[in-house]
């Protein structure tokens, strides 16, 4: 049986097919292109891919089946969002935040076509709040914690 590459490994390999994406195929494709390309790359290097990947989940007792669709997911653990533009807006980058989040996932890669290099396409996004590292009791998916009303007089 195969060892689970590690995230940093996953992470690695996404960057570096990208690189090689970049290179050969150059910027401003549309993003449809770049996600059919490179999802065989990371599959040629064993790694296990899923595209267009639908998500659902849970807020306050309902259940949102299909809510959001991740471009790639990558070894069920790195969620690549793929975009082609010629400047990646704070939006995109709070977008993967949220789907790590609503995934419970530790680390997703933000990767911009449309930029002139790689090196500035490409961001590195961590969720930091992860909710099943603590008790049984999962927080709000606003991160925040309920607050004691002190007024009440107790």
């Amino acid at each position: 049986m195969s060892k689970k590459p590690e995230i940093d490994e996953i992470t690695g390999q996404v960057v570096d097919a990208a690189i090689k994406l970049h290179t050969r195929l150059g910027p401003g494709l549309l993003e449809s292109v770049y996600e059919l390309v490179l999802a065989p790359e990371l599959e040629r290097r064993s790694l296990m891919v899923e595209r267009q990947k639908a998500v659902s989940f849970e807020f306050e007792g309902l259940r949102f089946d299909d809510a959001f669709r991740v471009d790639l997911l990558v070894e069920g653990c790195v969620v690549v969002e793929l975009k082609s533009v010629e400047v990646l807006a704070r939006v995109h980058s709070k977008q993967i935040l949220t789907y790590l989040r609503l995934m419970d996932l530790p680390v997703g890669l933000l990767i911009n076509f449309g930029a002139a290099t790689m090196k500035e396409g490409l961001q590195r996004v961590v969720n930091n709040y992860r909710p099943s590292q603590f008790a049984s009791t999962r927080l709000p998916i606003s991160g925040r914690q309920p607050v004691n009303d002190k007024r009440s007089g107790s």
